[in-house]
This record gives C-alpha cells, sequence and structure tokens, in this order.
C-alpha cells in the first residue's frame, strides 16, 4: 500500500475532521503541522496525541520535511498561496472549498497544477452522500426523461462570525459553490450563462450580501435557478438544499434529507386536464461513505490509481465559474456568459 506523509496547512475547527480522517489511514502519516498562529497548531497537536514539528509558514515546512501531500485546511483567502507553493515544489494537494478568492487566482492554480503534474482536488463533500447519487442515477437512466428545469433553494441561519461575517458575499463565495457543484453533479450539465441578484436582507448579521437569486443556463439546455439565504431564520433548509427537477415525463423531489422520489406520467391512464402520474422511489446502490470522509477517500483512491479525482481542479473550475459569474451578473445587473471565464 502506497504511504502518503501530510503536512496540514490550517488548524482551525475544520482541520478536526481532516486530521482525525488522516489517523484513521494505515497509509498516512501526518508529519508536520502549520497554522499562522503557533499556538493554534501546538493546541491541535496536543488535541490529536501528535509529537510533530509546527510550523507558521508553509514553504519552511516543506523545506524541512519530508512530505508527499499538502491538507489546505486554510481561509479563501490564503488558498492560493497555499496550493501553489505546495505544488511548485512537489506536493499533491487536498483542499477545502472554494479554490480562491478570485477566478483569475482558480485560473493561476490549475495552470500550476498542470505545469507540475501534480494533483490538486477540492473538498466537494456534499457529492458524496447516498441520497444525491440516488437522484442522479435516477435521472440519468431517463425516468423524468429529458431535464428543462432545475430549482435548488437553499435557506439557513448560521451564525459563524469570524471571516465569514465580514465577507462580501459570503452566501456565493463560501455557500452557494455546493449547491452550484451539487446542480453540475445532478445534471451531468456545465453551465452556460448566469444572471444574479444578490442583497443583504433586513435583519442580517452579515456585512457583505447574504441572500440571492440565481438563474443559469445550462450545457444541456436546462435552465438551473438557485435561491438562497445564509441570513433567513425559520423554516430552514437542509445543508443539502431541497431540490426540484423537472423532466419531459416527470419531476423528481428530494428534500435532502431523505431519499429522492418521483412522480411520472403514467402512460397506462387516461388522458385528463391533469395527467395521472405515478411514484417512482430512487434506489441507494452506492455504499461510499458520506460527507468529508466519502470525498477524501475518493481523493485518495483517485491519487492511487493515477487518474483526476471526481473533484480534480480542472473539473471544480467549472462550479467556480458558476460562482464568479454569479458575482460579476450581481455588480453588473446583466446576465454573463460563462464561456469567457
Amino acid at each position: 500500500m502506497r504511504k502518503h506523509r501530510v503536512v496540514a496547512a490550517g488548524c482551525g475547527g475544520m482541520s478536526r475532521l481532516w486530521l482525525d480522517y488522516a489517523q484513521s489511514r494505515e497509509n498516512v502519516e501526518i508529519a508536520a503541522l502549520v497554522d499562522l498562529y503557533e499556538e493554534t497548531a501546538r493546541r491541535r497537536a496536543a488535541e490529536l496525541g501528535l509529537d510533530v514539528p509546527i510550523f507558521t509558514d508553509l514553504a519552511e515546512a516543506l523545506s524541512k520535511v519530508e512530505a508527499d501531500l499538502v491538507f489546505d485546511v486554510t481561509i479563501p483567502a490564503s488558498h492560493k498561496t497555499i496550493v501553489t507553493t505546495a505544488l511548485t515544489v512537489g506536493c499533491h494537494v487536498f483542499g477545502e472549498k472554494p479554490m480562491a478568492e478570485s477566478l483569475e487566482d482558480a485560473k493561476e492554480i490549475v495552470r500550476v497544477a498542470g505545469q507540475t503534474g501534480k494533483r490538486y482536488a477540492v473538498m466537494q463533500n456534499r457529492r458524496y452522500n447516498r441520497q444525491i447519487r440516488a437522484l442522479r442515477d435516477l435521472i440519468a437512466g431517463g425516468t423524468i426523461g429529458k431535464v428543462g428545469s432545475i430549482h435548488a433553494d437553499f435557506f439557513l441561519g448560521p451564525h459563524f462570525g469570524g471571516f465569514r461575517d465580514a465577507m462580501e458575499s459570503p452566501l456565493i463565495v463560501d455557500m452557494a459553490i455546493h449547491t452550484f457543484d451539487q446542480a453540475r453533479f445532478i445534471s451531468g450539465a456545465d453551465p452556460v450563462s448566469v444572471y444574479c441578484h444578490e442583497y443583504n436582507p433586513p435583519g442580517s448579521w452579515y456585512q457583505g450580501n447574504a441572500s440571492a437569486v440565481c438563474i443559469f443556463e445550462m450545457s444541456d439546455g436546462s435552465v438551473f435557478t438557485y435561491r438562497g439565504s445564509w441570513c433567513a431564520e425559520g423554516f430552514p433548509t437542509s445543508w443539502e438544499a431541497d431540490w426540484r427537477i423537472i423532466g419531459s415525463r416527470g419531476t423528481a423531489r428530494w428534500d435532502g434529507s431523505a431519499m429522492p422520489e418521483a412522480e411520472v406520467v403514467d402512460e397506462s391512464a387516461e388522458p385528463g386536464f391533469i395527467r395521472t402520474v405515478r411514484r417512482v422511489e430512487a434506489k441507494a446502490a452506492w455504499n461510499g461513505r458520506e460527507g468529508h470522509d466519502g470525498c477524501l477517500d475518493e481523493m485518495f483512491a483517485a491519487l492511487e490509481e493515477g487518474r483526476p479525482a471526481e473533484t480534480d481542479c480542472t473539473d471544480n473550475i467549472k462550479s467556480m465559474a458558476m460562482v464568479f459569474g454569479a458575482l460579476e451578473s450581481a455588480k453588473t445587473g446583466r446576465k454573463v456568459m460563462l464561456d469567457h471565464l
């Protein structure tokens, strides 16, 4: 079994999931921890019983310890520096979303990955869910016919504090990437254009725009709409969003929690003003692990098999284009074509 030596960059709250996972794998050794605040890294090391070197600079860490893989669990503003530093010295990178704070930075990361021949895979944990994979299979199997419309609602009111509260576009930049990526995953289509209106409603505790409405045209001719808010108190959706996918033969629904289901036209019934439909329940055929563990399982499997991961940066940049296209549209008040992005 191939062994991996990992340097973990970023030792904040999210790092616990990544480091717990690393410690659970027999073929992974944590070689060092890196954080701008040395005490933060030392606390994390103590919590996990890790006796490893501590650094405040990734480049220094990689010059002093032997490693082939970097975990990037830093804040979005640091991703470009962390990822390109690691790639340039010959390490692969698995990192938290989003790839970067700008599309230009994301493109530069993809360029460096291609130039160095190293892999950079992005955490899109919401693909690794037995219900969403059952929904994708149901749609891919033609149950509801040709897809024409995909609708997602995302309404939650998390009080994070910290950097998200100060971001200019916290919902779209830090969270909508998940739902946008889910739409690509569910439909198998990529974005063509976007019109977006973002705003900050009364009662918001965010400095930036915490709500948005987006309309995407997709490469298969379908339209994907997104309605979201990160300051919606009451009647929350799940973190996976609430989905309705309408096809030529029926409609599929998924509330983000229960198994998806569809209602399709019953061809055996007599035609009427409202057609008779029959219920179809999605089947869970995927047996992988869910969430972060499932995504990390795929990242490691891809690395060891010498192939791009499902969430490789060359794929994830298409979801990033949805994010930054939406931001451009919101700023200009116009529909943005995504081919130039």
